[in-house]
C-alpha cells in the first residue's frame, strides 16, 4: 500500500499540497477549539453529559469552527490543481505541455466551486438546527436545499444519468437504462441519507467524528486505488478531485475527535454531523463513485432501515434513544440498552407495528424486556444500532462502545472493499 501511496504522490505533485494542507488543519483545529471552548460557554451554546453520573455541561456545536477551518482551507487550496495552466501573464487557455488536453477546464472549476457552496450552505443550515432544534419534518429537507448546486453543475457539465445493468438481467434489460430525471432524484436521497445518517448513529462520545473518520479513510483508499497505474485520466481526474476534499476532511475531523473522545471536553452537534455528510455526498456525485460510497455506509444504513418503525411511528419512539448508564457498586459507570415501553391502553399499537417487532424478535434483532398477558411485546429495546450491540455485550464502559461501534465500522468498510472489487465480476 505504502509503494502505491508513493507512486501517487510522485506523479500527482497536487496531492502533496492536499496532504501538506491535511496536516496544517489538524494543526489549526487542535489549537482552536480549546480557545473556543469558554466563549462558547458565555454565549450558552453548551449541552450535558447525560450519560456521566455528574452530567458535565461542555460547549457543543464545535462542529461550526471545524467546518470554518475545513472551508478555509479548501478556499485556498483552489488554485493548487489548476497550477499548470498558469503562466505569468494569467491563464493560458491552452495546456503549455500537454496541448491536446485543449482549453482551460472551466467544469472541473465549477465542479469545485459549486462542492465548496454545497458544504458551506449545509454548515449554514446546521448551526441554525443546532441553534434552534429545528423539527425533523423540516430539517429532513435541509439536505436537499443545499445539494443544489451539485445537481445544477452535474446537469450541466453532462453527467450520466443512466445505470449499468447486472448480468443476470441483461437478457431482459439491455446493458445499460436511462433513468433521466430519476437520477437527480436517486441523487438528491443519496445526500438526504449521508447527511442525517450519521446524524442518527450519534449519542456517545466520538461515535460521530468516529464513524466519520473511518468512512473518509475507506474512499481515500478507494481513490488511491483507482489512481494507481490508471491510464484512463478521465477516471484519475474525478478522484483526485475526491482526494482534494477528502484529505483536508480527514485531518480537521482528527482534530475534532481528539476532543470528543472519552471523556469528551466539546460535543460536535449537527452541524458536524451536515458537514460530514454533505462532504461525503460531494465526493460521491461529482467523483462518479455514489454506489461505492453507499457500500462505506452500510452501518448507517443498516441502523436507519433498523430505526423505521420508530422513526416513522409504527411504535412509540421517545425523544432521546440514548442508551442508559448505571452506576456499579464499585463507582464504575457503564452503558445498557434503553428501552421503549409500549402502553396499549394509552396509545394501542398497529397491528403493522406488532409485527415488525415481531420479525425483528424473530430475526435476534430485538431484546423482548417485557410481555402483556396476551404475549403482545410491552417493553423492548429502543430500535438502534447503538442499543443492539448493547443487548449482545450486556452493560459496558461508554469507551468500549464507542471502539466497538468504529470496530464494526471497520469491519464493514472492509465487507466493502471486497464486494466492490471481488464480487461485482459476479454482478456486472
Amino acid at each position: 500500500m505504502m509503494d502505491v501511496v508513493r507512486h501517487i504522490l510522485w506523479h500527482h505533485e497536487s496531492l502533496l499540497v492536499a496532504l501538506s494542507v491535511a496536516v496544517i488543519v489538524l494543526g489549526v483545529t487542535l489549537a482552536t477549539i480549546p480557545k473556543l471552548r469558554e466563549p462558547f460557554v458565555k454565549s450558552r451554546i453548551t449541552g450535558v453529559d447525560i450519560l456521566k453520573p455528574n452530567r458535565p455541561t461542555i460547549p457543543e456545536t464545535m462542529g461550526l469552527p471545524t467546518a470554518i477551518i475545513y472551508l478555509i482551507a479548501i478556499i485556498l487550496f483552489i488554485p493548487v490543481p489548476f497550477v499548470e495552466w498558469f503562466d505569468g501573464d494569467g491563464i493560458s487557455l491552452v495546456h503549455e505541455e500537454l496541448p491536446s488536453l485543449g482549453t482551460f477546464p472551466y467544469h472541473k472549476l465549477g465542479e469545485i466551486l459549486s462542492a465548496i457552496l454545497a458544504i458551506q450552505s449545509m454548515v449554514l443550515l446546521g448551526f441554525a438546527d443546532d441553534i434552534l432544534d429545528v423539527r425533523w419534518r423540516y430539517k429532513v429537507w435541509f439536505p436537499a436545499i443545499a445539494g443544489i448546486p451539485l445537481l445544477v453543475i452535474y446537469y450541466t457539465s453532462f453527467g450520466v444519468t443512466y445505470i449499468v445493468v447486472p448480468l443476470q438481467l441483461r437478457p431482459w434489460m439491455g446493458d445499460i437504462v436511462q433513468l433521466g430525471f430519476l437520477y437527480y432524484v436517486y441523487m438528491l436521497c443519496l445526500i438526504i441519507f449521508c447527511t442525517h445518517s450519521i446524524n442518527i448513529l450519534a449519542g456517545i462520545n466520538g461515535i460521530e467524528a468516529g464513524q466519520s473518520l473511518v468512512i473518509a479513510v475507506s474512499v481515500i483508499i478507494n481513490d488511491c486505488l483507482f489512481i494507481y497505474n490508471n491510464p484512463d485520466r478521465t477516471s484519475v481526474e474525478v478522484h483526485l478531485f475526491s482526494l482534494y476534499f477528502m484529505l483536508p476532511f480527514t485531518g480537521v475531523t482528527l482534530g475534532l475527535l481528539y476532543y470528543n473522545w472519552f471523556p469528551a471536553r466539546v460535543f460536535v452537534g449537527d452541524t458536524y454531523c451536515y458537514f460530514a455528510g454533505m462532504t461525503f455526498a460531494v465526493v460521491g456525485i461529482l467523483g462518479h463513485f455514489s454506489k461505492t460510497l453507499v457500500l462505506f455506509f452500510i452501518p448507517q444504513a443498516f441502523n436507519f432501515l433498523y430505526s423505521c418503525p420508530q422513526v416513522f411511528r409504527f411504535v412509540e419512539c421517545p425523544r432521546h434513544r440514548m442508551p442508559r448508564p448505571v452506576t456499579l457498586d464499585n463507582g464504575r459507570t457503564v452503558l445498557q440498552f434503553s428501552t421503549m415501553k409500549l402502553n396499549e391502553d394509552r396509545k394501542p399499537i398497529s397491528k403493522l407495528g406488532q409485527l415488525m417487532l415481531n420479525i425483528l424478535k424473530y430475526l435476534g434483532l430485538l431484546k423482548v424486556v417485557r410481555k402483556d398477558d396476551k404475549n403482545r411485546i410491552i417493553e423492548c429495546n429502543n430500535l438502534t444500532l447503538i442499543n443492539l450491540v448493547l443487548t449482545y455485550t450486556g452493560p459496558i464502559p461508554e469507551r468500549t462502545l464507542t471502539l466497538v461501534l468504529l470496530f464494526i465500522q471497520c469491519l464493514c468498510s472492509l465487507l466493502a472493499f471486497y464486494i466492490r472489487y471481488h464480487l461485482v465480476k459476479y454482478v456486472y
